[in-house]
């Protein structure tokens, strides 16, 4: 039908009309097939020759970015990377700028207060320090402990596809599970905001259900919430959206609330049980988990160090508070806008597409503020020779801005005990390297590592998080189309 009502461009040489007719190399032709705004027809079916189609993200432009960017998803995450704010320098400008109004001014309402409350968290000694950083990196580690590390092993020997499935499956359940109350917040405030933009009449209606919804999420009644979310809600709205043809922001709010329902679903004690049994009946992993019965299951995935490190977690619940009074413009546009950087990079940061473990490390150390951040590899597998962990290389990145000093960057990679280290320094401080390096070395040796090269430079340029870890840009050799 599209080409009998010529909604499509003929292909030359396959065009029903004049398929009989080889095309000749005329002028015309000739001048037509050299042209570089003339755009290769969309065909899923085959890859088309590079041309200059305007829907590409970046078009034109001559970056390096932009030399292999297609208006992927991932190549996206890259121009993100690329253009995201230095959260160190966004957290020094925070804190320093605001140090002195919260001690002149006292507690107040609005975001001084959260300030005072995250620079209370910030005062540590040396064992502070450790435990903080080893709080925030138990935070990230999702999958750990003997029970992960068993289903690791188990993927990596399963004899089918099938299993590699059930697993994957499992440890997606858990993921849901693990969230629950993230999604229940996400749940309880997409319905808050579409309750707003809705007229009274309708959203009068939504705010009972939501009220109803709320007790059920406070008595850890997933079942009658559920219920109540796809029996009654969703239906609601989508009646809503249909008979007033809302296209906007509730529409909008209805796709999120719809991923929200399905993960509250997924992550269902039932649904997880439900995956374990599923494991537990391959009869390579029967003699290994048969011995954990469902109130096993769940007080092991209850008490993990993931869980009592995130529920510890108070410092981003508070840098998290602060973040959305300041957002809600409650102490200035100049302090709006610092925090809407520090939410994009610390998204960025966190994004589904980076391979690696992200730290934030504020502190206060003596009388100086320090800002940091740090990047993990903790399975950097280009120089790896094996897979034991005296073989495995872990590679990291931290850039520290100390008070009165300057900027650090600091990159190391470790195999067991054996370190390599590479410092860059700021100008100012150039004629210290020699002391640096030798103070480095002792720390090494001190703490039970073996130093390997350890170089101290003074900084021409910031490193950047690519150069490091030259392994996030793997993923442009995949297949990620934009959605």
């Amino acid at each position: 039908m599209a080409t009998l009502l010529g909604l499509t461009n003929p292909v030359p040489g396959h065009d029903n009309i004049i398929n009989s007719r080889p095309v000749t190399n005329s002028p015309a032709n000739a001048a037509a097939n050299n042209n570089p705004n003339i755009q290769n027809i969309v065909d899923p079916s085959r890859v088309g020759q590079a041309d200059r189609r305007t829907e590409q993200q970046d078009a034109g432009q001559e970056t390096e970015v932009a030399k292999f960017r297609y208006g992927s998803n991932f190549q996206s995450f890259l121009q993100r990377l690329q253009t995201t704010p230095d959260l160190v320098e966004q957290l020094s400008r925070v804190f320093s700028g605001k140090y002195a109004t919260v001690v002149s001014s006292g507690l107040q309402e609005g975001v001084a207060v959260e300030l005072a409350g995250v620079m209370e968290m910030l005062r540590m000694d040396e064992g502070e320090l450790s435990h903080f950083i080893q709080g925030q990196y138990r935070s990230l580690t999702r999958f750990g402990g003997a029970l992960f590390a068993l289903l690791r092993n188990a993927y990596d020997a399963a004899p089918s596809e099938g299993q590699r499935q059930d697993i994957l499956q499992f440890l997606k359940h858990y993921s849901d599970f693990s969230s629950t109350e993230h999604v229940e917040t996400g749940i309880m405030r997409n319905l808050a905001t579409m309750k707003e933009t809705m007229p009274a009449s309708w959203g009068e209606r939504l705010a009972e259900m939501t009220q109803i919804l709320g007790g059920c999420i406070d008595n850890s009644d997933r079942t009658s919430a559920l219920k109540l979310l796809q029996g009654q809600i969703l239906p609601f709205l989508s009646n809503y959206v249909s008979r007033t043809h809302d296209m906007g922001q509730t529409r909008m709010l209805l796709t999120l609330l719809t991923l929200d329902i399905a993960r509250y679903e997924s992550g269902s004690e039932e649904a997880l049980t439900d995956s374990f049994h599923q494991l537990r009946g391959y009869s390579g992993l029967k003699d290994k988990l048969g011995g954990i019965d469902d109130g096993a299951l769940k007080w092991l995935l209850e008490n993990t160090d993931f869980k009592r490190a995130s529920d510890a977690n108070v410092f981003a619940d508070k840098l998290v508070s602060a973040a959305e009074k300041a957002l809600e413009g409650k102490d200035g546009a100049e302090t709006q806008e610092t925090f809407r950087e520090i939410v994009s990079a610390m998204l960025t940061n966190e994004s589904v597409y980076m391979p690696l473990n992200h730290l934030i490390l504020p502190l206060q150390w003596g009388e100086r503020m320090v800002f940091s951040e740090m990047w993990i590899d903790p399975d950097d597998q280009s120089e790896s020779g094996g897979s034991s962990d005296a073989e495995r290389v872990q590679r990291f990145l931290l850039k520290m801005d100390i008070q009165g000093l300057g900027l650090f960057d600091v990159a190391f990679a470790s195999r067991g005990t054996y370190v390599e280290m590479q410092v860059f320094c700021p100008e100012k401080l150039a004629e210290f390297t020699k002391l640096f390096k030798d103070a480095l070395v002792n720390i090494l040796k001190n703490n039970g590592f073996t130093p390997g090269e350890v170089k101290v430079d003074k900084m021409v340029r910031p490193l950047t998080i690519s150069q490091v870890f030259p392994k996030i840009f793997e993923g442009k050799n995949g297949i990620n189309v934009k959605v």
